[in-house]
């Protein structure tokens, strides 16, 4: 099963024009040691992913997002509702909607 390191590679590698082996021969390695990182049978490790998405031209960016569950939690809260509660809550919003676009200067969506 391939891994997420092994993914990056392989699409970085395929992005890049690259075969297995033409990476290899950048990264110092052989083609089997390529072919073992993409296709999961090692797990290559952040500094070698690393190393090798820069060897095809690419780096490699990592960032921390907070997670924002509101959505799921606002889809749970009309599933707590029965259908017609459910309808009349989205005919509101529905209205609420339209009475925003009619206070934006006078514009329509179209």
């Amino acid at each position: 099963m391939a891994s997420m390191g092994g993914d990056l590679i392989r699409e970085a590698r395929k992005r890049a024009g690259l075969t297995q082996r033409e990476l290899a021969e950048r990264a110092g390695t052989t083609q089997s040691a390529v072919a073992r990182a993409e296709s999961g049978r090692v797990d290559p490790g952040f500094e070698t992913v690393r190393r090798m998405l820069r060897l095809c031209g690419f780096n490699l960016l990592v960032a921390l997002d907070p997670y924002d569950d509101s959505d799921l939690w606002q889809a749970s809260q009309l599933l707590k509702m029965s259908p017609g509660d459910r309808a009349d809550h989205m005919v509101d919003a529905a209205n609420f909607i339209q009475s925003i676009r009619g206070t934006a200067g006078g514009r329509r969506a179209g």
